[in-house]
Protein backbone atom coordinates (compact mmCIF):
# COMPACT_ATOMS: atom_id res chain seq x y z
CA UNK A 1 0.00 0.00 0.00
CA UNK A 2 1.49 3.64 -0.85
CA UNK A 3 0.92 5.34 2.24
CA UNK A 4 2.61 8.28 0.85
CA UNK A 5 0.48 8.44 -2.63
CA UNK A 6 -2.78 8.36 -0.87
CA UNK A 7 -1.50 11.28 1.93
CA UNK A 8 -0.41 13.29 -1.32
CA UNK A 9 -3.74 13.03 -3.10
CA UNK A 10 -5.68 14.00 0.10
CA UNK A 11 -3.41 16.73 0.77
CA UNK A 12 -3.16 18.37 -3.22
CA UNK A 13 -7.24 18.13 -3.33
CA UNK A 14 -7.92 19.57 0.36
CA UNK A 15 -5.18 22.67 -0.14
CA UNK A 16 -7.42 22.69 -3.62
CA UNK A 17 -10.57 22.67 -2.41
CA UNK A 18 -9.29 24.59 1.12
CA UNK A 19 -9.95 21.99 3.24
CA UNK A 20 -8.26 21.86 6.70
CA UNK A 21 -8.60 18.21 7.21
CA UNK A 22 -6.58 15.12 8.19
CA UNK A 23 -6.11 12.07 5.53
CA UNK A 24 -9.94 10.27 6.11
CA UNK A 25 -9.87 6.82 6.03
CA UNK A 26 -9.04 4.82 2.51
CA UNK A 27 -10.70 1.71 1.89
CA UNK A 28 -11.16 -0.85 -1.37
CA UNK A 29 -14.99 -2.13 -2.03
CA UNK A 30 -16.02 -5.92 -1.84
CA UNK A 31 -14.48 -9.03 -0.43
CA UNK A 32 -10.50 -8.01 -0.37
CA UNK A 33 -9.78 -9.68 -3.44
CA UNK A 34 -8.13 -7.85 -6.18
CA UNK A 35 -10.80 -8.19 -8.83
CA UNK A 36 -13.82 -7.07 -7.22
CA UNK A 37 -12.17 -3.72 -5.83
CA UNK A 38 -11.23 -3.13 -9.25
CA UNK A 39 -14.27 -3.88 -10.80
CA UNK A 40 -16.04 -2.39 -8.08
CA UNK A 41 -13.86 0.80 -7.85
CA UNK A 42 -14.31 1.33 -11.54
CA UNK A 43 -18.09 1.97 -11.54
CA UNK A 44 -17.23 4.63 -8.77
CA UNK A 45 -15.00 6.62 -11.31
CA UNK A 46 -17.00 6.32 -14.28
CA UNK A 47 -20.16 7.45 -12.30
CA UNK A 48 -22.47 4.48 -12.32
CA UNK A 49 -22.00 3.27 -8.58
CA UNK A 50 -22.90 6.46 -6.14
CA UNK A 51 -24.25 4.08 -3.23
CA UNK A 52 -22.86 1.05 -1.13
CA UNK A 53 -23.81 -0.78 1.87
CA UNK A 54 -22.51 -2.70 4.86
CA UNK A 55 -23.72 -5.11 7.08
CA UNK A 56 -24.65 -3.04 10.32
CA UNK A 57 -23.39 -6.00 12.93
CA UNK A 58 -19.94 -5.70 11.25
CA UNK A 59 -19.34 -2.30 12.14
CA UNK A 60 -20.37 -3.19 16.02
CA UNK A 61 -17.85 -6.19 15.95
CA UNK A 62 -15.17 -4.05 14.43
CA UNK A 63 -16.08 -1.56 16.16
CA UNK A 64 -15.84 0.89 13.47
CA UNK A 65 -18.00 3.87 13.15
CA UNK A 66 -20.72 4.56 10.98
CA UNK A 67 -19.91 7.48 8.13
CA UNK A 68 -21.86 10.42 8.64
CA UNK A 69 -22.87 12.59 6.24
CA UNK A 70 -20.39 15.04 4.82
CA UNK A 71 -17.72 12.45 5.38
CA UNK A 72 -15.26 12.22 2.88
CA UNK A 73 -13.43 8.93 1.60
CA UNK A 74 -10.50 7.66 -0.10
CA UNK A 75 -11.87 4.79 -2.71
CA UNK A 76 -8.87 2.23 -3.34
CA UNK A 77 -8.23 0.33 -6.05
CA UNK A 78 -7.45 -3.89 -5.84
CA UNK A 79 -4.02 -2.66 -5.37
CA UNK A 80 -4.58 -0.48 -2.89
CA UNK A 81 -4.17 2.79 -4.98
CA UNK A 82 -5.85 6.00 -4.80
CA UNK A 83 -9.17 5.59 -7.06
CA UNK A 84 -11.27 8.30 -6.33
CA UNK A 85 -12.12 10.89 -3.38
CA UNK A 86 -15.81 10.73 -2.00
CA UNK A 87 -18.19 12.62 -0.01
CA UNK A 88 -21.07 10.82 1.56
CA UNK A 89 -24.42 12.33 0.81
CA UNK A 90 -27.00 9.96 2.54
CA UNK A 91 -26.34 7.75 5.45
CA UNK A 92 -29.42 5.30 6.30
CA UNK A 93 -30.44 2.18 8.29
CA UNK A 94 -32.53 -0.14 6.53
CA UNK A 95 -33.26 -3.43 6.34
CA UNK A 96 -32.13 -5.38 3.59
CA UNK A 97 -35.33 -7.02 2.71
CA UNK A 98 -36.53 -3.08 2.92
CA UNK A 99 -33.77 -1.31 0.35
CA UNK A 100 -35.84 0.57 -2.82
CA UNK A 101 -35.25 -0.33 -6.27
CA UNK A 102 -33.40 3.37 -6.45
CA UNK A 103 -31.27 2.39 -3.85
CA UNK A 104 -29.75 -1.19 -5.37
CA UNK A 105 -29.92 1.05 -9.12
CA UNK A 106 -27.76 3.40 -7.69
CA UNK A 107 -24.66 0.76 -6.41
CA UNK A 108 -24.68 0.64 -10.07
CA UNK A 109 -24.01 -3.65 -10.87
CA UNK A 110 -25.02 -5.86 -13.18
CA UNK A 111 -28.39 -4.62 -14.76
CA UNK A 112 -29.31 -2.09 -12.01
CA UNK A 113 -32.42 -4.10 -10.93
CA UNK A 114 -33.40 -4.71 -7.87
CA UNK A 115 -33.37 -8.95 -8.30
CA UNK A 116 -29.73 -8.41 -9.43
CA UNK A 117 -28.99 -6.17 -6.62
CA UNK A 118 -30.64 -8.62 -3.80
CA UNK A 119 -29.45 -11.83 -5.47
CA UNK A 120 -25.65 -10.69 -5.07
CA UNK A 121 -26.00 -9.14 -1.78
CA UNK A 122 -27.39 -12.50 -0.25
CA UNK A 123 -24.31 -14.13 -1.60
CA UNK A 124 -22.19 -11.36 -0.72
CA UNK A 125 -23.36 -11.04 3.38
CA UNK A 126 -24.26 -14.81 3.73
CA UNK A 127 -20.01 -15.53 2.80
CA UNK A 128 -18.88 -12.32 5.12
CA UNK A 129 -20.99 -13.15 7.67
CA UNK A 130 -19.79 -16.58 8.18
CA UNK A 131 -16.05 -14.92 8.96
CA UNK A 132 -17.66 -14.29 12.18
CA UNK A 133 -19.85 -17.69 12.40
CA UNK A 134 -22.83 -15.89 11.87
CA UNK A 135 -26.08 -16.31 9.61
CA UNK A 136 -27.55 -14.14 7.11
CA UNK A 137 -31.41 -13.46 7.20
CA UNK A 138 -33.64 -11.38 4.91
CA UNK A 139 -34.11 -8.54 7.13
CA UNK A 140 -30.43 -8.23 7.90
CA UNK A 141 -29.91 -4.42 9.05
CA UNK A 142 -27.85 -2.53 6.33
CA UNK A 143 -25.69 0.82 7.02
CA UNK A 144 -27.14 2.25 3.11
CA UNK A 145 -24.35 5.08 1.88
CA UNK A 146 -25.41 7.62 -0.95
CA UNK A 147 -22.53 9.19 -2.05
CA UNK A 148 -20.77 11.63 -4.46
CA UNK A 149 -17.83 11.68 -5.95
CA UNK A 150 -15.81 14.73 -5.96
CA UNK A 151 -12.50 13.99 -7.57
CA UNK A 152 -10.89 11.35 -9.67
CA UNK A 153 -7.32 10.43 -8.92
CA UNK A 154 -5.30 10.39 -12.20
CA UNK A 155 -1.52 10.22 -11.11
CA UNK A 156 -1.47 14.08 -10.39
CA UNK A 157 0.51 13.97 -7.53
Amino acid sequence: MSINKIDEYWHTYAKENELDMTTPESWMFGDGSKEMADDLGSLVVNGSKTATCAAHCVYELEKEKIQKVGQYDIVLDGNNEPLAIIKYTKIELVKMNEVTSDFAKAEGEGDLSYDYWYREHVKFFTWELNQYDLTFNSDLLLVCQTFKVMDVYQNQV
